[in-house]
This record gives structure tokens, sequence and C-alpha cells, in this order.
């Protein structure tokens, strides 16, 4: 049997977009004589919907696209996700659905048993899980259809009290499909890898998965789709942050050797794949909303480099302009910098000085300032008097402002609100400032790209003479260590002293990344490239005492 792995970039509720790619891969799996082609978790409507599940309409475009779609499936069989209607009056109203197309019509509908409930997932607000688990007939092979988290209760998962596979198993399949939209997060590539692997192992059967690619706002999708024979190894594995069709003969799978993976697979290229990932969020974040065009803060540092560097690589360089602001405290050698990086890559650039700007406004406020000090409120006006700047330019030609922050900076509240928090989306607020350094070196790795005196010199918002960060902040081998502890490994303030750093820093830390949750409430949709992202998935109150 020939099977066909259709790895696609969806787009939440464009149907006719949708349902014309589904087709299309429909007609190119036959033209390449497969006997079946299998398309991701929910293509139909795109994943997440969100709120949009609630909507009659909103469904009723979903059972029409299935209707269209199944008329192409004559002479080949499609799996295609969406969500289906649940007849019982109890329970949620919909079902988290496969539906296997077959001779023009639907023939069959899987429905998914394991709903995710955690970090960015939120099934159980939308869909009721399957309790019935039974086998789709294709060619005369028995398939052990499944959606994504139905695979992931391999070694009893408290989550769970079910296992789909144990009774699809029992049925006697001779292979697995499982249609995904599992998000990208780099730690994650291993671990997903291992536990298909695991499957494929212990049901002793060929699996055959499918996940989609592109960017839903926040979340990533790496697709990453694969073959595996009965033995746990991987046969067929498609590229990553990529479109594309594999043509995979069930017959072929035991007879080649493959290669069993580990929970660490792809650690060896971590900034690699989130680098590829944040190209893939900017580039599908402008283009599913119609923009093309991005502005942003050049200021001659290592997080706005960056940041342009993969907005150009998105956007194409001529869509993408750096305006440099330098006022009383930048210093000579960051707005070459900032100049040497734009014309490295072709991009267009401004120099606007804020100097005159921020003197209008400390001498209106000097009345009301009451002979105060110099500090963080004249530090504030200088990042808030740049923001204007860049929003009016946004304003009068249609750019989309970045928002050049990183983790850490977010983390710990070390940023300006109205100021260069502001942005339409956040390019690196999920990647700490030490792997943001390492990513500008991968950046450099054939030619000179970003300028080494970025890279080298101590990080600085230049807000007043002579600062550095680490007149703030921790060094940031030592924060980044710690917030990574804190934020995607949940250790509490105990275990982190039990892993050897001063409960003095772990307070002083801690505090500040509870105390500026306010701060993360009001900033832009940040890309997320670790399991546990500041926005949807961290879920944290305001008003709270607790290391506070």
């Amino acid at each position: 049997m020939r099977i066909a792995l259709a790895q696609y970039n969806y787009h939440i509720g464009n149907f006719e977009y949708n349902t014309r790619k589904i087709i299309s891969g429909i007609h190119e799996a036959k033209a390449q004589q497969a006997d079946l082609v299998v398309f991701a978790e929910l293509s139909v409507c795109g994943y997440p919907s969100g709120d949009f599940l609630e909507f009659k309409d909103y469904i009723d475009k979903c059972y029409r696209a299935i209707d269209e779609i199944a008329l192409h499936c004559n002479g080949i069989a499609a799996i295609v996700g969406a969500p289906h209607r649940n007849s019982n009056t109890k329970g949620k109203p919909l079902y988290n659905a496969a539906f296997f197309l077959e001779n023009g019509k639907v023939k069959q509908i899987y429905r998914k048993g394991l709903l995710p409930n955690y970090d960015i997932f939120d099934e159980y607000r939308y869909f009721e899980p399957a309790t019935e688990f039974d086998i789709v007939t294709c060619q005369g092979k028995r398939i052990a259809l499944t959606i994504c988290e139905d695979l992931w209760n391999l070694n009893d998962n408290p989550l769970y009290t079910q296992n789909p596979m144990d009774h699809l198993a029992e049925k006697g399949a001779d292979f697995m499909v499982n249609i995904a939209a599992s998000p990208f997060a780099w730690d994650h590539g291993g671990e997903r890898k291992t536990m298909l692997s695991q499957n494929a192992s212990r049901y002793k059967m060929p699996l055959f998965y499918v996940n989609q690619v592109g960017a839903q706002t926040e979340l990533i999708f790496d697709g990453g789709s694969m073959a595996i024979n009965a033995n746990g190894a991987i046969t067929h594995e498609m590229e990553s942050f990529s479109e594309n069709m594999l043509i995979v003969e069930t017959d072929e799978m035991d007879r080649k050797t493959g290669i069993k993976p580990s929970p660490e697979a792809d650690h060896d290229k971590k900034i690699e794949n989130i680098y590829n990932a944040l190209v893939s969020g900017v580039r599908d974040y402008f283009g599913k909303l119609g923009f093309s065009k991005a502005i942003l803060g050049l200021s001659g540092g290592i997080d706005s480099a960056v940041t342009m560097v993969i907005a150009a690589d998105a956007l194409g360089a001529e869509n993408v302009l750096g305006v440099l602001m330098p006022g009383q405290f930048s210093s000579d050698h960051s707005i070459k910098d900032a100049e040497d990086l734009a014309k490295a890559l072709g991009c267009p650039y401004y120099t606007i000085p804020i100097t005159d700007t921020t003197t209008i406004f400390e001498k209106n406020l000097k009345p009301f300032f009451k002979e105060l000090p110099f500090g963080i409120a004249e530090e504030n006006i200088q990042a808030r008097s740049r923001a204007v700047y860049l929003m009016a330019l946004s304003n009068k030609f249609g750019y989309v402002l970045l928002n050049t922050s990183n983790k850490s900076e977010a983390a710990v509240g070390y940023g300006t609100l109205y100021g260069d928090m502001c942005g339409g989306m956040s390019v690196l607020g999920d990647v700490y400032k030490t792997d943001v350094f390492t990513m500008a070196r991968y950046i450099n790795r054939n030619r000179e790209i970003i300028p080494v005196n970025t890279i080298i010199k101590p990080p600085s918002a230049e807000l007043r003479p002579d600062q550095k960060d680490s007149d703030s902040l921790p060094e940031y081998d030592i924060l980044d260590e710690v917030l990574f502890q804190y934020i995607e490994k949940r250790q509490d303030p105990n275990e982190l002293i039990q892993m050897g750093f001063e409960k003095k820093l772990i307070d002083r830390i801690l505090k500040l990344v509870n105390t500026c949750e306010y701060k993360r409430h009001q900033t832009p949709p940040i890309l997320r490239v670790s399991s546990k992202a500041f926005g949807m998935g961290r879920k944290m109150p305001i008003v709270a005492k607790y290391l506070g």
C-alpha cells in the first residue's frame, strides 16, 4: 500500500484556502499512485481555532469543506482532521475528529480520546473525549487511526484513564496512523520521536505520523512527519519547517533499517531549530494577516541585531526598516554597529536623534519633578520617545513594529512599558539572552553579518552614563539558568537552593519575575520556541504575594 504523508501549512478559519490546499494534495498524491493520503489534525479549519469553534457557522463551514474534499476522493482515500458534532445532548458539543474519505463520501469518523489540557492546550474547553475506538479499513488494510495526544499515554500518563491504542491493537490493526498538530519547542522534538518509536515497538506495527507546519500567531509547528517501522526505527522523516509530501510503501517498511531516536536527539541543533522556527513564525504572522513590511528600533545591541536578521530572512531585507534613534547616552560605536548591520543585510534605515525630544519632555516636566535627581523616569522618557517615532512611522506607512526584548528581560521586567516593550509581535520573547548571543554567532557562521563588536561588548540599554545590564541584573549566564529552572522546569525556591544557588540570589530573581507579571500581560504576542513560554501557555495571577 502506498501512503502519502501531506505536511502542510494551514490558515485558521480560511476554509477556501485550506480546502483548496487539501484537494491539491489529494490530486498530487493520486498522481504519484498513492492509495491513501493523510493530512494533519484539524487541517480543515486550522489549529488551534479557539472560540471560533463555538460558532455554528464555523462548524457548518467545516462540514461543507469536508463534503467538497470527499468528492475528490475517487481512486484514492484521504484522512483529514476537523471538528465533529456530538449528537449526545450531554457532554461538550464537539469531538476532535479524523474523517476517512473514500469513494466520494465520508466513510468513517474517528474521534480523539485523549484531550490535552496543559500548557498551551485547552481542548477540554471545546471537545468531548471519545470512549469508543474502531479500526478504519482501507484497501483491505486495517488502520489504527489516532489523533496526536492519543499516543501519549504509552507509559500510564497520570493525566489519562484510558489508552486508545490498547483498544485498537486488540482489534487487529496492520499499522498505525497518527495525525497531529504538535507545536515546536526546542526540547520537544526528541521526546516526540521517542514516544512515537516506543508506540511502534510496543504494538509491533508500523506507524505513519503527519504533523502540520507553519505558525498560528504564537504557536509554531515544525512538521517532522515520519514513518517508523515495527521495530521502532525511523525509516522516513520529512524536513522540518517545510511543506512537502512524502510517499511511503508499507511493504518496504520492515526491510529498512532506520534510526532509533533518543529524547536528546535534536539538542545539538537547538539554536538552528530555534532560528528556523522564528523565521517561520515571523513569515506566517505577516503573511496570514496580510502584512508585508516590518519596522524596528535598531540600537546597535545584540537583540535588535538578531531580530533584524530574522525579519530580513522571513520578509526580505527590503521590507524591514531599521530606525536608529541615538540619544545623549548612545555611544558612537553602537550607532556604527547598527549602520553596518543594516548595510550588510541590505535593509533600509533612518536615523532620528531623540535628544531634542527628551529635552523638551524633561523641560516641561521639570516643575513637577520637584528637583529630584535623574532616574528611572528620565530613562523611560528616552525609551518612550523612541516608541513614539516607531509607531508614527508604523501608522504612516503600514509597518508592523517588531518587539526586540528577549526572555531574560521579559522575565525580570527589564524593559519600559509603552517604550521598548511596544510592538505587534515579540520575536525573541521566548529566547534567553545567552541563547541570543549563541544565535548571533550562528548567524555569522559563514560571514560577518552582525558586527563582532555587537556580540562582544557588554549589553547596555544606554539610558544613562556608562550603563551596563549587569548594574541592575545578575550576569546573564547565572540569571538564565535560574530562570530556566524556575519557568521551564517549575523548580520552587527550596529546590533551587538545593541545586546550589544562593538564597539571596533566588529571592531577588524570583521577586522580580513574579512582581513584573503585570508588564508581561501588556506585551505583544511572543513566538513560542520553548516548552514554557510567556503568554497563552503560562497562566499566573498579577496580584499575588507568593515570592513577591
